[in-house]
Protein backbone atom coordinates (compact mmCIF):
# COMPACT_ATOMS: atom_id res chain seq x y z
CA UNK A 1 0.00 0.00 0.00
CA UNK A 2 2.96 2.28 0.74
CA UNK A 3 4.12 1.89 -2.88
CA UNK A 4 0.60 2.62 -4.17
CA UNK A 5 0.43 5.74 -2.01
CA UNK A 6 3.87 6.89 -3.29
CA UNK A 7 2.80 6.34 -6.89
CA UNK A 8 -0.39 8.31 -6.35
CA UNK A 9 1.63 11.22 -4.95
CA UNK A 10 3.78 11.16 -8.07
CA UNK A 11 0.72 11.07 -10.32
CA UNK A 12 -0.85 13.97 -8.44
CA UNK A 13 2.36 15.99 -8.79
CA UNK A 14 2.54 15.28 -12.51
CA UNK A 15 -1.07 16.32 -13.03
CA UNK A 16 -0.50 19.58 -11.21
CA UNK A 17 2.77 20.25 -13.09
CA UNK A 18 1.07 19.44 -16.39
CA UNK A 19 -1.77 21.83 -15.57
CA UNK A 20 0.59 24.67 -14.69
CA UNK A 21 2.64 24.09 -17.85
CA UNK A 22 -0.41 24.33 -20.05
CA UNK A 23 -1.49 27.51 -18.31
CA UNK A 24 1.90 29.17 -18.78
CA UNK A 25 2.12 28.22 -22.45
CA UNK A 26 -1.39 29.39 -23.25
CA UNK A 27 -0.93 33.16 -22.92
CA UNK A 28 -2.20 33.76 -26.47
CA UNK A 29 -5.50 32.02 -25.83
CA UNK A 30 -6.63 33.37 -22.48
CA UNK A 31 -10.23 32.95 -23.48
CA UNK A 32 -9.71 29.17 -23.52
CA UNK A 33 -7.54 28.66 -20.43
CA UNK A 34 -8.36 30.23 -17.08
CA UNK A 35 -6.86 30.09 -13.59
CA UNK A 36 -8.50 31.44 -10.43
CA UNK A 37 -8.38 31.20 -6.65
CA UNK A 38 -11.18 31.71 -4.15
CA UNK A 39 -11.27 30.95 -0.43
CA UNK A 40 -13.12 27.66 -0.10
CA UNK A 41 -12.80 26.82 -3.80
CA UNK A 42 -9.02 26.42 -3.95
CA UNK A 43 -6.83 26.90 -7.00
CA UNK A 44 -8.83 26.19 -10.15
CA UNK A 45 -7.60 25.58 -13.69
CA UNK A 46 -9.89 25.40 -16.70
CA UNK A 47 -8.56 24.39 -20.13
CA UNK A 48 -9.98 24.08 -23.60
CA UNK A 49 -12.97 26.33 -22.87
CA UNK A 50 -13.85 24.46 -19.70
CA UNK A 51 -13.73 20.95 -21.09
CA UNK A 52 -10.90 20.00 -18.72
CA UNK A 53 -10.93 21.24 -15.13
CA UNK A 54 -8.48 20.79 -12.26
CA UNK A 55 -8.71 21.91 -8.66
CA UNK A 56 -6.14 21.99 -5.86
CA UNK A 57 -7.30 22.83 -2.34
CA UNK A 58 -7.65 21.65 1.23
CA UNK A 59 -8.32 22.78 4.77
CA UNK A 60 -6.70 22.90 8.20
CA UNK A 61 -8.36 22.72 11.61
CA UNK A 62 -6.15 23.59 14.61
CA UNK A 63 -8.03 22.38 17.71
CA UNK A 64 -7.77 22.73 21.47
CA UNK A 65 -9.48 20.08 23.62
CA UNK A 66 -10.04 19.61 27.34
CA UNK A 67 -11.32 16.30 28.69
CA UNK A 68 -12.01 15.21 32.27
CA UNK A 69 -13.53 12.04 33.70
CA UNK A 70 -15.01 12.37 37.18
CA UNK A 71 -12.45 11.43 39.83
CA UNK A 72 -9.47 11.78 37.47
CA UNK A 73 -7.18 14.58 36.34
CA UNK A 74 -8.16 16.56 33.26
CA UNK A 75 -6.26 16.35 29.97
CA UNK A 76 -5.40 19.22 27.63
CA UNK A 77 -4.64 18.65 23.94
CA UNK A 78 -3.69 21.00 21.12
CA UNK A 79 -3.22 19.64 17.61
CA UNK A 80 -4.29 19.91 13.99
CA UNK A 81 -7.35 17.69 13.89
CA UNK A 82 -7.44 17.94 10.08
CA UNK A 83 -4.73 18.83 7.57
CA UNK A 84 -6.29 18.03 4.19
CA UNK A 85 -4.81 18.35 0.71
CA UNK A 86 -7.25 17.71 -2.13
CA UNK A 87 -6.62 17.26 -5.86
CA UNK A 88 -9.60 16.80 -8.18
CA UNK A 89 -10.42 17.11 -11.84
CA UNK A 90 -13.02 16.60 -14.51
CA UNK A 91 -13.11 15.83 -18.22
CA UNK A 92 -16.52 17.17 -19.23
CA UNK A 93 -16.90 15.59 -22.68
CA UNK A 94 -15.54 12.25 -21.49
CA UNK A 95 -17.89 12.34 -18.45
CA UNK A 96 -15.03 11.39 -16.13
CA UNK A 97 -13.90 12.91 -12.83
CA UNK A 98 -11.33 11.99 -10.19
CA UNK A 99 -10.34 12.91 -6.65
CA UNK A 100 -7.30 12.28 -4.43
CA UNK A 101 -7.75 13.41 -0.83
CA UNK A 102 -5.20 13.14 1.97
CA UNK A 103 -5.18 14.08 5.66
CA UNK A 104 -1.67 14.64 6.99
CA UNK A 105 -2.86 14.74 10.59
CA UNK A 106 -3.11 10.93 10.36
CA UNK A 107 -0.36 8.31 10.27
CA UNK A 108 -1.87 6.90 7.06
CA UNK A 109 -2.83 10.07 5.14
CA UNK A 110 -4.60 8.63 2.09
CA UNK A 111 -8.37 8.93 2.55
CA UNK A 112 -9.92 9.08 -0.92
CA UNK A 113 -8.63 8.05 -4.32
CA UNK A 114 -11.30 7.38 -6.92
CA UNK A 115 -12.29 7.67 -10.56
CA UNK A 116 -15.93 8.30 -11.50
CA UNK A 117 -17.88 7.91 -14.72
CA UNK A 118 -21.00 10.06 -15.01
CA UNK A 119 -23.27 7.78 -17.01
CA UNK A 120 -25.98 10.44 -17.11
CA UNK A 121 -26.58 13.67 -15.19
CA UNK A 122 -28.45 11.56 -12.62
CA UNK A 123 -26.28 8.42 -12.39
CA UNK A 124 -22.61 8.16 -11.36
CA UNK A 125 -20.45 5.04 -11.09
CA UNK A 126 -17.31 5.35 -8.95
CA UNK A 127 -14.40 2.95 -8.50
CA UNK A 128 -11.76 3.33 -5.80
CA UNK A 129 -11.58 4.41 -2.19
CA UNK A 130 -14.15 6.99 -1.10
CA UNK A 131 -16.40 8.18 1.70
CA UNK A 132 -19.32 5.80 1.61
CA UNK A 133 -23.03 6.61 1.92
CA UNK A 134 -24.03 3.41 3.77
CA UNK A 135 -23.37 4.91 7.21
CA UNK A 136 -25.49 7.38 9.19
CA UNK A 137 -26.11 10.75 7.52
CA UNK A 138 -23.63 12.73 9.61
CA UNK A 139 -20.91 10.26 8.60
CA UNK A 140 -21.52 11.09 4.92
CA UNK A 141 -20.42 14.71 5.49
CA UNK A 142 -16.76 15.59 4.98
CA UNK A 143 -14.74 16.51 8.06
CA UNK A 144 -14.85 20.26 7.36
CA UNK A 145 -18.66 20.34 7.11
CA UNK A 146 -19.68 19.32 10.63
CA UNK A 147 -22.26 21.17 12.70
CA UNK A 148 -20.22 20.65 15.90
CA UNK A 149 -16.49 20.55 16.61
CA UNK A 150 -16.53 16.77 16.27
CA UNK A 151 -18.75 13.96 15.07
CA UNK A 152 -21.34 12.41 17.36
CA UNK A 153 -20.49 9.35 19.44
CA UNK A 154 -22.80 7.35 17.19
CA UNK A 155 -20.59 8.21 14.22
CA UNK A 156 -17.37 7.62 16.15
CA UNK A 157 -18.33 4.18 17.48
CA UNK A 158 -19.98 2.71 14.38
CA UNK A 159 -17.43 4.10 11.88
CA UNK A 160 -13.76 5.03 11.61
CA UNK A 161 -13.28 7.48 8.73
CA UNK A 162 -16.24 6.30 6.65
CA UNK A 163 -13.96 5.40 3.72
CA UNK A 164 -14.02 2.07 1.90
CA UNK A 165 -12.59 0.56 -1.28
CA UNK A 166 -14.93 -0.74 -3.95
CA UNK A 167 -17.57 0.17 -6.51
CA UNK A 168 -20.22 2.80 -5.75
CA UNK A 169 -23.35 3.64 -7.75
CA UNK A 170 -25.15 6.89 -6.92
CA UNK A 171 -28.30 8.29 -8.51
CA UNK A 172 -30.76 11.09 -7.94
CA UNK A 173 -34.14 11.52 -9.63
CA UNK A 174 -36.99 14.01 -9.54
CA UNK A 175 -40.64 13.07 -9.94
CA UNK A 176 -43.14 15.80 -10.70
CA UNK A 177 -42.55 19.32 -9.44
CA UNK A 178 -41.08 18.48 -6.04
CA UNK A 179 -40.69 14.85 -4.99
CA UNK A 180 -37.20 13.41 -5.36
CA UNK A 181 -35.46 10.18 -4.45
CA UNK A 182 -31.83 9.03 -4.44
CA UNK A 183 -31.05 5.28 -4.47
CA UNK A 184 -27.40 4.27 -3.91
CA UNK A 185 -25.51 0.97 -3.89
CA UNK A 186 -22.01 -0.05 -2.78
CA UNK A 187 -19.93 -3.22 -3.10
CA UNK A 188 -16.69 -2.92 -1.13
CA UNK A 189 -13.83 -5.01 0.22
CA UNK A 190 -15.36 -4.90 3.70
CA UNK A 191 -11.97 -4.03 5.18
CA UNK A 192 -12.16 -0.24 5.26
CA UNK A 193 -9.63 2.13 3.72
CA UNK A 194 -6.14 1.02 2.67
CA UNK A 195 -7.67 -2.45 2.72
CA UNK A 196 -4.78 -4.06 0.86
CA UNK A 197 -2.56 -3.64 3.92
CA UNK A 198 1.09 -2.63 4.14
CA UNK A 199 2.53 -5.59 2.22
CA UNK A 200 1.65 -9.00 0.76
CA UNK A 201 1.49 -10.54 4.24
CA UNK A 202 -1.26 -8.11 5.30
CA UNK A 203 -4.06 -9.14 2.96
CA UNK A 204 -7.81 -8.62 3.07
CA UNK A 205 -9.77 -10.86 5.39
CA UNK A 206 -13.30 -12.23 5.18
CA UNK A 207 -15.62 -11.58 2.28
CA UNK A 208 -17.13 -8.55 0.62
CA UNK A 209 -19.41 -5.93 2.10
CA UNK A 210 -22.73 -5.08 0.43
CA UNK A 211 -24.70 -1.98 1.28
CA UNK A 212 -27.06 0.69 0.06
CA UNK A 213 -28.98 3.83 0.92
CA UNK A 214 -32.29 5.32 -0.17
CA UNK A 215 -33.06 9.00 0.43
CA UNK A 216 -36.53 10.48 -0.10
CA UNK A 217 -37.15 14.22 -0.63
CA UNK A 218 -40.94 14.70 -0.28
CA UNK A 219 -40.68 18.51 -0.41
CA UNK A 220 -38.03 18.77 -3.11
CA UNK A 221 -34.23 18.86 -3.09
CA UNK A 222 -32.23 21.24 -0.93
CA UNK A 223 -30.64 24.36 -2.39
CA UNK A 224 -27.51 23.44 -4.36
CA UNK A 225 -24.68 22.74 -1.93
CA UNK A 226 -26.89 22.90 1.16
CA UNK A 227 -27.20 19.12 1.21
CA UNK A 228 -23.48 18.87 2.08
CA UNK A 229 -24.09 20.10 5.66
CA UNK A 230 -26.48 19.35 8.49
CA UNK A 231 -26.70 23.07 9.38
CA UNK A 232 -28.91 25.29 7.22
CA UNK A 233 -26.30 27.70 5.89
CA UNK A 234 -28.42 28.55 2.82
CA UNK A 235 -31.50 29.54 4.86
CA UNK A 236 -34.00 27.48 2.88
CA UNK A 237 -36.96 29.67 1.96
CA UNK A 238 -39.30 26.68 1.94
CA UNK A 239 -39.29 23.73 4.34
CA UNK A 240 -37.01 20.97 3.00
CA UNK A 241 -36.85 17.43 4.30
CA UNK A 242 -34.91 14.25 3.51
CA UNK A 243 -35.76 10.87 5.02
CA UNK A 244 -33.12 8.20 4.56
CA UNK A 245 -32.37 4.57 5.32
CA UNK A 246 -29.07 2.74 4.89
CA UNK A 247 -27.95 -0.81 5.56
CA UNK A 248 -24.88 -2.97 5.02
CA UNK A 249 -23.69 -6.51 5.65
CA UNK A 250 -20.02 -7.40 5.99
CA UNK A 251 -19.44 -11.08 5.21
CA UNK A 252 -16.59 -11.83 7.58
CA UNK A 253 -15.58 -8.85 9.72
CA UNK A 254 -12.25 -8.60 11.59
CA UNK A 255 -12.62 -5.02 12.84
CA UNK A 256 -14.81 -3.62 15.63
CA UNK A 257 -17.14 -1.73 13.27
CA UNK A 258 -16.39 -3.52 10.00
CA UNK A 259 -14.19 -0.73 8.66
CA UNK A 260 -10.76 -2.30 8.92
CA UNK A 261 -9.12 -5.72 8.97
CA UNK A 262 -6.91 -7.95 11.07
CA UNK A 263 -7.77 -6.42 14.45
CA UNK A 264 -8.94 -9.83 15.66
CA UNK A 265 -9.28 -13.39 14.36
CA UNK A 266 -11.78 -16.11 15.25
CA UNK A 267 -11.56 -19.74 14.21
CA UNK A 268 -13.57 -22.85 13.39
CA UNK A 269 -13.06 -26.28 14.97
CA UNK A 270 -10.40 -27.23 12.37
CA UNK A 271 -8.36 -24.09 13.04
CA UNK A 272 -9.34 -22.15 9.90
CA UNK A 273 -10.50 -18.56 10.02
CA UNK A 274 -14.18 -18.23 10.89
CA UNK A 275 -15.06 -14.55 10.99
CA UNK A 276 -18.58 -13.40 11.96
CA UNK A 277 -20.91 -11.56 9.62
CA UNK A 278 -21.56 -7.99 10.75
CA UNK A 279 -24.62 -5.92 9.85
CA UNK A 280 -25.48 -2.25 10.39
CA UNK A 281 -28.75 -0.43 9.66
CA UNK A 282 -29.62 3.27 9.90
CA UNK A 283 -32.69 5.48 9.71
CA UNK A 284 -32.25 9.25 9.61
CA UNK A 285 -34.14 12.46 9.01
CA UNK A 286 -32.91 15.95 8.21
CA UNK A 287 -35.07 19.04 7.83
CA UNK A 288 -34.14 22.67 7.21
CA UNK A 289 -36.08 25.90 7.18
CA UNK A 290 -34.86 29.52 7.27
CA UNK A 291 -31.70 28.76 9.24
CA UNK A 292 -33.19 26.09 11.51
CA UNK A 293 -32.09 22.46 11.14
CA UNK A 294 -32.98 19.18 12.81
CA UNK A 295 -31.07 15.92 12.33
CA UNK A 296 -32.27 12.66 13.91
CA UNK A 297 -30.43 9.36 13.48
CA UNK A 298 -30.99 5.82 14.73
CA UNK A 299 -28.55 2.93 14.29
CA UNK A 300 -28.52 -0.76 15.08
CA UNK A 301 -25.61 -3.22 14.73
CA UNK A 302 -25.83 -7.02 14.95
CA UNK A 303 -23.60 -10.06 14.35
CA UNK A 304 -24.37 -13.43 12.75
CA UNK A 305 -22.53 -16.67 12.01
CA UNK A 306 -21.51 -17.39 15.59
CA UNK A 307 -22.05 -21.16 15.79
CA UNK A 308 -19.01 -23.16 16.95
CA UNK A 309 -16.64 -20.20 16.86
CA UNK A 310 -13.37 -20.38 18.80
CA UNK A 311 -11.09 -17.61 20.01
CA UNK A 312 -7.89 -19.62 19.48
CA UNK A 313 -6.51 -21.50 16.49
CA UNK A 314 -6.23 -24.71 18.50
CA UNK A 315 -10.01 -24.59 19.03
CA UNK A 316 -9.82 -25.01 22.81
CA UNK A 317 -11.65 -21.79 23.80
CA UNK A 318 -15.17 -21.55 22.40
CA UNK A 319 -16.70 -18.10 22.00
CA UNK A 320 -19.18 -17.45 24.80
CA UNK A 321 -22.64 -16.13 23.75
CA UNK A 322 -22.02 -12.55 24.95
CA UNK A 323 -18.30 -12.48 24.20
CA UNK A 324 -18.79 -11.39 20.60
CA UNK A 325 -19.60 -7.88 21.93
CA UNK A 326 -15.93 -7.66 22.99
CA UNK A 327 -14.91 -7.95 19.33
CA UNK A 328 -17.67 -6.07 17.49
CA UNK A 329 -19.66 -2.92 18.30
CA UNK A 330 -23.15 -4.32 18.90
CA UNK A 331 -26.28 -2.55 20.06
CA UNK A 332 -28.53 0.43 19.40
CA UNK A 333 -27.63 4.14 19.24
CA UNK A 334 -29.40 7.36 18.41
CA UNK A 335 -28.40 10.97 17.91
CA UNK A 336 -30.60 14.08 17.74
CA UNK A 337 -29.17 17.50 17.02
CA UNK A 338 -30.82 20.83 16.29
CA UNK A 339 -29.46 24.25 15.49
CA UNK A 340 -30.08 27.70 14.15
CA UNK A 341 -27.78 29.84 12.00
CA UNK A 342 -28.47 33.58 11.90
CA UNK A 343 -28.04 35.56 8.71
CA UNK A 344 -24.95 37.16 10.29
CA UNK A 345 -23.32 33.73 10.60
CA UNK A 346 -23.82 32.83 14.26
CA UNK A 347 -24.73 29.19 14.85
CA UNK A 348 -26.34 27.87 18.04
CA UNK A 349 -26.56 24.07 18.33
CA UNK A 350 -27.72 21.39 20.76
CA UNK A 351 -27.15 17.62 20.56
CA UNK A 352 -28.41 14.67 22.60
CA UNK A 353 -27.19 11.13 22.07
CA UNK A 354 -27.53 7.75 23.71
CA UNK A 355 -26.52 4.11 23.22
CA UNK A 356 -27.55 0.72 24.58
CA UNK A 357 -25.25 -2.28 24.07
CA UNK A 358 -26.79 -5.55 22.91
CA UNK A 359 -25.38 -7.35 25.96
CA UNK A 360 -25.72 -4.86 28.81
CA UNK A 361 -24.50 -7.37 31.42
CA UNK A 362 -21.12 -7.74 29.70
CA UNK A 363 -18.92 -5.08 31.27
CA UNK A 364 -16.29 -5.60 28.55
CA UNK A 365 -18.66 -4.76 25.68
CA UNK A 366 -17.08 -2.38 23.15
CA UNK A 367 -20.30 -0.38 22.96
CA UNK A 368 -20.97 1.05 26.39
CA UNK A 369 -24.23 2.33 27.84
CA UNK A 370 -23.95 6.12 27.59
CA UNK A 371 -25.99 9.29 27.19
CA UNK A 372 -24.83 12.85 26.75
CA UNK A 373 -25.54 16.46 25.78
CA UNK A 374 -23.45 18.84 23.67
CA UNK A 375 -23.83 22.61 23.34
CA UNK A 376 -22.18 24.24 20.34
CA UNK A 377 -21.47 27.79 19.20
CA UNK A 378 -20.14 28.64 15.74
CA UNK A 379 -19.23 31.87 13.95
CA UNK A 380 -19.20 31.51 10.16
CA UNK A 381 -17.11 34.34 8.66
CA UNK A 382 -17.19 33.22 5.02
CA UNK A 383 -19.93 30.62 4.80
CA UNK A 384 -18.20 27.38 5.90
CA UNK A 385 -14.80 28.37 4.49
CA UNK A 386 -13.64 30.32 7.54
CA UNK A 387 -15.19 29.65 10.92
CA UNK A 388 -14.60 29.35 14.66
CA UNK A 389 -16.36 26.68 16.70
CA UNK A 390 -16.65 25.88 20.39
CA UNK A 391 -18.50 23.11 22.18
CA UNK A 392 -18.99 21.64 25.63
CA UNK A 393 -20.17 18.07 26.22
CA UNK A 394 -21.31 16.15 29.28
CA UNK A 395 -21.41 12.38 28.81
CA UNK A 396 -22.56 9.84 31.40
CA UNK A 397 -20.89 6.47 30.77
CA UNK A 398 -22.11 3.44 32.73
CA UNK A 399 -19.47 1.96 35.05
CA UNK A 400 -17.09 4.81 34.17
CA UNK A 401 -18.75 8.02 35.35
CA UNK A 402 -19.27 11.46 33.89
CA UNK A 403 -16.95 12.83 31.24
CA UNK A 404 -16.74 16.52 30.38
CA UNK A 405 -15.24 17.51 27.03
CA UNK A 406 -14.64 21.08 25.85
CA UNK A 407 -13.28 21.98 22.41
CA UNK A 408 -12.39 25.06 20.40
CA UNK A 409 -11.22 25.13 16.78
CA UNK A 410 -10.54 27.43 13.88
CA UNK A 411 -11.13 26.16 10.35
CA UNK A 412 -9.73 27.55 7.12
CA UNK A 413 -10.75 26.00 3.80
CA UNK A 414 -8.52 27.07 0.91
Amino acid sequence: MKQIYTDMKKIASLILFFSLSILINAQESKEKNVASFDLGSGLNFSFNEGNYQFNFGGFVTPTYSYSKVSGKDGENTFNARNAFLILSGKAVKEKVSFLVQTDYSQSQPLLDAWLAYHLTKDITITFGQKQTFINNREMTYREDRLQFTNRSLLSQTLSNTGREFGVFIESKFKVGNKFGFAPMFALTSGDGRNSFGNDSRDSDLGGLKVGGRLDLYPLGFFTDGNDLFSADLAHEENLKLVIGAAASKNFGASNANGEGHGDFLLFSANGSENLPDYSQAYIDLLLKYKGFSLLAEYAIARAEGLDLVYTDEAATQILAPQQISEFLVLGDSYNVQAGYVTKKGFGFDLRYESATPEFESNLNSLLTDYSGFTLGLTKYFDNNNLKMQASISSIDIKNVGNQTVGEFLIQIVF
